[in-house]
């Protein structure tokens, strides 16, 4: 019998947390007896952050038992009690991938319909006690979902779940939770998504945002970071701080190490996440903002960010040019979900030229545990010239237990040695997985430009690799911009600063991608300031959702 097992209600309140109070009601305890549920909360309950929680559409959060036994079996937890994941109905039925935006159940003498997905919030990890919680909501297609009340009344634990009318479209929670927040998004979906009339008015808008971004064979583009979602940065904007050392990895690229500068500890980062950097390259001309994956092991005493030397790149330039051990530069803290994952399953790291650096990260992560995953290092560079950070990798697999590495050169010098330099020719495939054995059940991280990206996952998918064991960074722009030069035609520029809007103004044309954190009037350079773009649309009515600069975690699109 599909059945409410229980309900759960919670107060905002402050929750210290890494130092510092964060206001949220993410705590639900269980009650008993019957509770009224009015249009915007049920009898006790409140929400912290009305922005992405709370409202007419998102008065009730729904999650299922079904799903507390699989994260038990997941994270190895026994320890889980009734609203544990933040949700006011605690239900025996109504998956995910069954219910219907639109869909409508009577519960005890309330009337309910579903509006959407739910919207996931780096405070489930506080609660949960798992900093990657929101991301794996996400990933593992389980993230629950909200209630309209249509008709008050008063429900308890016990109430029979009967259903009422199914929604319109047929379109489930799994699916349109995968249309906004996971990369592909046909267009023939997001016009089914918008005829629902269910649909809440955020998750409208955001999928109109993504239609009006423009067909491409039949799919718009959206903000690949949007999967996920990190905790908030250790500190807002930026903190000055010094280069201690400067080492070159390869021909093309080479390292910063720094220090801060008022000798104070750094936040430790997670292993590949990035930090913004913000330069200050021409007098008087707003700064510059460029992202960069730490490249070693995290530490609380040093950053080390690894840049390519791009031919007319702005940033590389300026960096290479006129960095010098004591230089000064300004830095945000660690930010970005593309993180190492704990677990007892093998990993298999693969990556691109300089792609390599999250998860070069990941690596030293792994051999600092002295871990016993069976761990597969696997990179793609033009020739031994150009194979970053060779020995240092090779260093840290020699110090696993299981580690194993694989070295493709597509185009070998004529001193590179097979066998010793590299171990084939040619681009890294999938095809050969078999053949240097590695494990199908693994987690997979990639990273590196986006053909490469797309062309090793299509790979890894028809191999037999589950969605939920690929985790991707791209490094690079999508197709519609062309990198380090401004485009033919005027786009819609967009300039924020960290800590609020600064302006927002549109030239010509209707609507841009625009890059996280940018300060730059120049969208093509502005993309190329951060890894991977926005989903964010200007147009001539204004800005459609932007977050605060750097702050906004690369998720563009409103909740």
């Amino acid at each position: 019998m599909t059945q409410l097992l229980s309900v759960n209600v919670g107060l905002p309140r402050d929750i210290d947390w890494k130092g510092k109070a964060v206001y949220t009601a993410v705590w639900k305890d269980a009650v008993h007896g019957r509770r009224k549920v009015g249009k915007l909360n049920i009898e006790g309950d409140g929400q912290g952050d009305l922005r992405g929680h709370g409202g007419e559409h998102r008065a009730v959060l729904v999650y299922q038992i079904d799903s507390y036994r699989y994260w038990e079996k997941q994270l190895g937890r026994s320890d889980f009690v009734f609203g544990q994941f933040g949700e006011n109905f605690t239900v025996e039925g109504l998956p995910d991938d069954e219910v219907c935006i639109g869909d409508r159940y009577r519960i005890g003498s309330a009337l309910f319909e579903v509006t959407q997905s739910r919207v996931t919030c780096y405070r489930v990890g506080i609660r949960m006690d798992e900093p990657r919680m929101a991301a794996l909501l996400v990933e593992h297609h389980r993230p629950g979902f909200y209630f309209r009340v249509l008709e008050t009344g008063e429900v308890a634990a016990g109430d029979e779940i009967m259903k009422v009318s199914n929604g319109p479209e047929g379109m489930s929670v799994t699916e349109a939770d995968a249309l906004l927040y996971l990369t592909d998004h046909p267009r023939a979906q997001l016009e089914r998504a918008l005829r629902i009339p269910a649909l809440s008015a955020g998750w409208r808008s955001s999928f109109q945002a993504l239609l009006q971004q423009g067909p491409n064979e039949g799919q718009a583009k959206g903000n690949p970071g949007l999967s996920v979602v990190s905790p908030p940065p250790a500190w807002a904007g930026f903190r000055p701080m010094r280069v201690s050392r400067i080492d070159r990895e390869s021909v093309s690229v080479f390292s910063l190490v720094l220090v801060p500068a008022d000798g104070k500890p750094l936040a430790a980062a997670l292993p590949g996440q990035f930090v913004v950097l913000r330069l200050h390259v021409e007098s008087g001309a707003p700064p510059v903002l460029r992202s960069y994956s730490l490249s070693d092991l995290p530490s609380t005493e040093h950053y080390r960010v690894s840049i390519k030397q791009e031919e007319q790149g702005l940033a590389s330039t300026y960096l290479r040019a006129r960095m010098e051990p004591g230089s000064n530069l300004e830095v945000s803290a660690p930010r970005g979900s593309f993180t190492l994952r704990s677990g007892s399953e093998p990993v298999v790291l693969l990556s691109g030229g300089v792609g390599a650096t999250p998860v070069l990260a990941m690596l030293h992560a792994l051999a600092a545990e002295k871990s016993s995953r069976p761990v597969w290092w696997l990179h793609g560079a033009r020739n031994r010239a150009d194979h970053p950070f060779r020995e240092e990798s090779r260093a840290l697999l020699q110090g696993l237990k299981y580690g194993h590495g694989y070295i493709h050169y597509s185009r070998p010098g004529p001193a590179d040695q097979r066998g010793v330099d590299f171990d084939a020719a040619g681009h890294l495939a999938v095809s050969a997985f078999d053949k240097i054995g590695v494990p199908h059940e693994a987690e997979f991280y990639l990273c590196g430009p986006p053909a490469f990206l797309q062309e090793l996952t299509a790979g890894l998918t028809a191999w037999g690799v589950t969605h939920d064991q690929i985790h991707t960074e791209i490094f690079g722009t999508l197709d519609s911009i062309t990198p380090g030069m401004k485009a033919e035609n005027s786009f819609s520029a967009f300039a924020c600063g960290i800590g609020g809007f600064r302006t927002a103004s549109v030239l010509r044309a209707e609507r841009t991608h625009v890059a996280l954190g940018c300060k730059l009037s120049e969208p093509a350079r502005a993309c190329r300031s951060m890894r991977g773009t926005c989903a964010v649309v200007l147009s001539n009515r204004g800005l459609s959702h932007l977050r605060n600069g750097a702050d906004c975690r690369r998720r563009a699109i409103r909740p």
